[in-house]
């Protein structure tokens, strides 16, 4: 794949897809954590003379315009972090952004609306995904693709743009595909990994792959009480997928044979009532076994027997890949479990992987520092499939 040092782009428009699908609370955002991820980019390309236009997704939008969705807070705050005005176009091929567009001067920056306005953008057809990508096309000279959260993806600005225009990876997929490729490739041992997260079936392909990589797979959040339950324990009201109990079974006799150790919570906090996220009131709960799960309560994060256990299985990592949380960490009082994995890691020597959507945001809320891990990724679904062995439509049209 070509990197933007190899796009001669001075005075040329560059069309950068961008991965900017933060979290908004009234139209405010509440975590900056991609915004900032793709900022030095956009950067390095506005001091070599380009016109930069960027584009992205936020949120699943109906393929028509819907002001929840409107990426306007985006462009103010990616403005404040390149220290320039980011002039935004309010439709995403339409005249304002034919406008905007040619109105950029060499160095200059402007956001396009949501590209999922457009139906064409996540379009099944072919021929349709095709039709919105050359009206992309007609906006610029080069496409640097950059948002490594969409590459899993077979959308338009994702998969069908860069076949129309010289293209080239931007510096965060660069960084991200060499961190994944050291999960993968000659990984230093001990291999740990930690999953959490609420279903079981979202990580399916990446346990399977895993189980042929890694040394410790330590499993915590919801997805925890299929496990559990797979072992013949009550499980209360806890989040459970039954159905899955066949394939978790499964993995645990595998990781048997392979000689694998799999870890499990001996302890969790549970209660008859799930926490007001709104209000962060006290909750009520107490610490029961992991086998004693009464039958009217919910688990909702790994106790402090679990969380000394999993710090013990990390201290001598050399490799750790960490994706979701052990609990609600939402709420400061199931956020326990999920800080000290991220605590164990900190404290541990292991080159540390923290995949993505919630558990990167959960580390920016509970107040650690982001640049003392390894890597933070930007792209928990596509992370998950890179590791699944999966190939990943938007790296696939870059590598073409």
């Amino acid at each position: 794949m070509k990197t933007i040092e190899d796009l001669d782009v001075a005075g040329r428009r560059v069309f950068v897809r961008a991965d900017l699908n933060v979290p908004l609370s009234d139209g405010t955002i509440t975590d900056d954590g991609r915004i900032r991820a793709v900022a030095p980019t956009i950067a390095k390309l506005v001091e070599r003379g380009a016109r930069v236009v960027v584009a992205s997704h936020l949120g699943r939008p109906k393929g028509e315009p819907d002001p929840q969705f409107s990426l306007a807070p985006v462009a103010a705050r990616l403005g404040e972090l390149l220290g320039r005005p980011v002039a935004f176009a309010t439709d995403t091929v339409g005249e304002s952004a034919k406008a905007t567009v040619a109105a950029l001067a060499d160095g200059e920056v402007t956001l396009l609306e949501n590209l999922r306005f457009n139906a064409g953008e996540t379009s099944k057809d072919d021929a349709e995904r095709r039709a919105f990508a050359e009206q992309l096309a007609a906006l610029a000279d080069q496409y640097v693709g950059d948002g490594f959260g969409a590459v899993h993806r077979k959308h338009a600005s994702v998969f069908d743009l860069p076949a129309l225009l010289p293209n080239a990876v931007g510096d965060l997929i660069a960084a991200e595909v060499d961190v994944l490729q050291r999960l993968t490739e000659d990984v230093e041992r001990p291999y740990v990994v930690v999953l959490g997260g609420a279903k079981v079936s979202d990580k399916v392909g990446v346990i399977a792959n895993l189980l042929e990589k890694a040394d410790r797979i330590l499993i915590g959040g919801g997805m925890a009480y299929t496990f559990l339950k797979a072992q013949g324990h009550e499980v209360g009201i806890s989040l459970l997928q039954a159905d899955q109990i066949p394939t978790v079974l499964g993995y645990l006799a595998e990781a048997k044979e392979r000689g694998v150790e799999f870890v499990l919570p001996t302890d969790v906090l549970v209660s008859t009532e799930f926490p007001d996220l709104k209000t962060k009131a006290p909750a009520t709960f107490t610490v029961v076994a992991a086998d004693a799960i009464p039958a009217d309560q919910e688990g909702l994060d790994i106790g402090p027997e679990t969380r000394e256990l999993f710090a013990a299985k990390l201290a001598d990592a050399k490799t750790v890949f960490w994706n979701g949380p052990m609990g609600v960490f939402e709420h400061p009082d199931y956020a326990g479990g999920t800080k000290a994995v991220a605590q164990a890691l900190l404290d541990s020597d292991a080159f540390s992987v923290v995949g993505g959507g919630d558990s990167a945001a959960a580390v920016r809320i509970l107040g650690f520092d982001e640049t003392e891990f390894g890597h933070i990724s930007t792209g928990g679904g596509a992370s998950l499939e890179y590791l699944e062995g999966k190939t990943l439509p938007g790296l696939a049209a870059l590598e073409g």
